[in-house]
């Protein structure tokens, strides 16, 4: 009995009390700090110590999932993680339990980050604002968010201070606009600093945006004439001052519903444009100018009036006729002239009365050779006077003539200077000249130098279609020796060459004559009936005349 006894006492000395069980088993969690980006899942591994643990487990509202256990471990699944936690690992061992903690931390990187500026046009002088949020982001006490301009910074700001649970991190500024701002790139740079907790660096960036400034603060102006011709081209201007950027100004003119297609300039702050305008109906018309820049347009408008007036009509019966012969000369409106014109005959006594016909009758003279006749009509318009002329100019035909005053009979040469015969014909059409000495036909443009042997009669014939005329021309020859002293030879060539000039000039142009043949240049004449109506007379030889 003593000995089983002892037995049992011996036993119950080897048994370990509760305290020393409690002071020899520990629990730990791993991992020993948890950083979860937001929405994912977490393995969490509970462990003891205890060779023999009894109930263990982990404690917490996640949604969890044991993956896998040991005689001493335990791991879990940790689902859609979206909240921070702090989760409880637990073992009991004999009888006594411990336990312990880990915080759960959820974080979500700026992936998204969003920058508006409004607007995105602004007036100079006035203000807008930059404004970058981060719709979804944690946990904010670690954000920082940026604002830059042209990659300087313009403002920064940390959430530290934030102590309602918010996953959304926003800054706004507001800023006065200079011209100078004026396509500035802004943007907003977002940072997650999780250093601290056992993570990294995350950064998020916006788009860029660009800012655009403007002046536009005076109306666009119209400049066009008020009376505008039916059919006819005319320039109109649309000119706006004090705008920026001048040079990205947009015009759009219209006459009606009709757009025209303007030319576009710019220079500093002013912006016109000009374009070509063609009424095609008569009447009150809407001439107006959009121009817009940015988010602004103004709009001006000018009203025209369109009449028709075409030039008034002028006929005369005859514009080639005989000398002696007599026409009838009318000046009439036009049929599209709305109202009808006023009108006036050059040569006829007096006014006509609106809408009625002049009319004049003339005989044709041969002084009335390239006479011009005009026919001017006068229409009052909105108050403005307004005149068209219509001019034609009368061919009067005559036989050739040789006056004194272009072809003198007595010529006197000095010897030994450059001469040339002077004969000018007068005559329509313009006659061809003909001129001999001594048997030999004459070239008139090529001068001569004077001799005695040039002393004599030239014989002259000028001949049109419709006759000839002869004259006899006397040429003196005198020398210098013969009491013409050098003063007077210099009065006698300047003469010369002043009456050759004279005479040229009274005829329109020169003689021109070929070698050995010179014929007068003659006005084109295309009428086969005049040419019927008038037989081509021959010249008569200089031996008639006895030259």
């Amino acid at each position: 009995m003593e000995m089983l006894l002892f037995g049992i006492w011996t036993l119950l000395t080897l048994i370990p009390c509760p305290g020393a069980i409690e002071e020899l088993f520990e629990v730990s969690v791993w991992p020993n700090q948890a950083l979860v980006e937001f929405g994912q899942s977490l393995v969490i591994n509970c462990s003891t110590t205890c060779p023999n643990p009894g109930p263990s487990g982990i404690e917490t509202f996640l949604k969890k999932i044991q993956v896998g256990k040991g005689l001493q471990w335990k791991e879990f699944l940790l689902e859609d993680v979206t909240e921070n936690s702090v989760l409880q690992c637990f073992f009991s061992c004999a009888g006594i339990q411990k336990d312990t903690s880990l915080d759960i931390i959820v974080y979500q990187p700026p992936e998204q980050v969003i920058l508006e500026l409004q607007p995105a046009w602004v007036a100079v002088d006035e203000a807008f604002t930059v404004k970058c949020q981060v719709p979804s982001v944690t946990p904010l006490e670690n954000l920082t968010l940026t604002l830059l301009q042209d990659n300087e910074e313009l403002h920064r700001k940390n959430f530290v201070s934030m102590t309602v649970a918010s996953q959304r991190a926003e800054v706004t500024i507001s800023v006065r606009a200079q011209r100078e701002n004026d396509r500035c790139n802004f943007s907003c740079h977002a940072e997650l600093d999780l250093s601290s907790q056992g993570g990294g660096l995350f950064h998020g960036n916006s788009a860029i945006k660009l800012l655009r400034i403007f002046e536009f603060s005076q109306s666009p102006q119209i400049w066009i004439s008020s009376l505008l011709e039916v059919g006819m081209a005319e320039t109109v201007s649309c000119k706006v001052s004090r705008v920026f950027p001048a040079k990205e100004v947009i015009f759009h003119m219209f006459l009606g519903d009709q757009e025209l297609s303007p030319f576009l300039f710019w220079k500093e702050d002013t912006a016109w444009a000009n374009g070509t305008v063609r009424a095609m109906e008569t009447g009150d018309q809407e001439l107006s100018c959009l121009v817009s820049l940015g988010p602004m347009e103004q709009k001006t408008r000018k009203s025209v009036y369109v009449y028709s007036f075409p030039p008034p009509i002028l006929e005369i019966e005859e514009l080639y006729p005989l000398a002696g012969t007599d026409i009838n000369v009318t000046c009439s409106g036009h049929v599209l002239t709305s109202p009808s014109p006023t009108l006036q005959l050059q040569g006829a006594p007096t006014l006509s009365a609106p809408g009625e016909t002049v009319w004049l009758l003339l005989t044709a003279r041969e002084e009335d050779d390239g006479r011009n006749f005009s026919c001017e009509a006068s229409l009052e318009v909105q108050g403005q006077r307004l005149v068209k002329n219509t001019v034609t100019q009368l061919h009067v035909l005559y036989k050739p003539r040789l006056e004194e005053s272009g072809c003198p009979g007595n010529q006197t040469w000095v010897e030994g200077m450059e001469q040339i015969l002077t004969c000018v014909p007068e005559g329509n059409p313009v006659p061809a000249l003909e001129c001999t000495w001594n048997g030999m036909i004459i070239d008139l443009e090529v001068p001569q130098k004077a001799t005695q042997n040039h002393t004599g009669t030239y014989c002259c014939t000028a001949t049109n279609k419709l006759g000839s005329v002869s004259k006899d021309i006397d040429v003196t020859v005198e020398g210098l020796d013969k009491g013409v002293n050098s003063t007077l030879f210099i009065i006698i060539v300047v003469l010369g060459v002043g009456g050759i000039i004279l005479a040229l000039y009274l005829n329109y142009r020169p003689c021109k004559m070929k070698r050995k043949k010179l014929p007068y240049r003659q006005k084109k004449y295309n009428k086969e009936e005049e040419e019927n109506q008038f037989a081509v007379q021959q010249a008569e030889k200089c031996n008639s005349h006895n030259c």
